[in-house]
């Protein structure tokens, strides 16, 4: 299991060991004793599965106010995702700064970040299924969606057609409307 920093200090890639044959492979997805030996201290206590069924298809960018924000370790089972991960943690030095990475069953990375990031992903391809581990529980009073498009984040999502959205995220403000009630703060450590 190797790590893979970005320019994030709260996000990392993971590239677990993988053993394959001539019947397929196994590794590790998580391994609390190997994270925590990586600095990866996390309590994880909810699991989640998501579902898309086409590609083209946009989810986020979402997160959860605090107290309920949550640290997400995630992976794609099947197909693949180009994922986005915005800084909303006020002070910090990639303040409203983005990461994109692509995940996939093929390439079997894992996604870690921590708590004050955004997070948004596009499918590459029809049927896709991934797999969260969060350190908390999903709070609806707290849940938020930042606008996919935001033109201050200027993603470059690598798409030239509409997307295929929830009304919820189509219905998104900018970072700039949501700005006075994001309550992060970045810790330097």
């Amino acid at each position: 299991m190797e790590i893979i920093k970005t320019i994030f200090d709260e996000a990392f890639i993971i590239e677990p060991t993988v053993f394959e044959d001539n019947r397929g492979f196994f590794f590790e997805t998580y391994h609390q004793k190997k994270f925590n030996d990586l600095g990866l201290t996390y309590n994880f206590i909810q699991d989640n599965h998501s579902y898309s069924k086409y590609k083209n298809t946009v989810r986020g960018l979402h997160y959860q106010l605090d107290p309920m924000s949550q640290t997400t370790c995630m992976r794609v089972v099947s197909g693949a995702i180009m994922d986005i991960i915005v800084d909303l943690r006020k002070g910090s030095p990639t303040y409203k700064q983005y990461i994109k990475t692509e995940l996939s069953a093929e390439n079997k990375r894992i996604l870690i970040f921590g708590k004050g990031f955004a997070h948004g992903f596009l499918t590459l391809n029809d049927h896709v299924n991934i797999l969260y581990k969060m350190d908390d529980f999903y709070s609806h009073g707290h849940d938020r969606t930042i606008a996919w498009n935001d033109p201050d984040l200027a993603i470059d999502w690598g798409i030239t057609d509409a997307p295929i959205m929830s009304d919820k995220d189509q219905a998104a403000k900018t970072l700039l409307e949501m700005e006075s009630e994001i309550n992060f703060r970045y810790n330097f450590r």
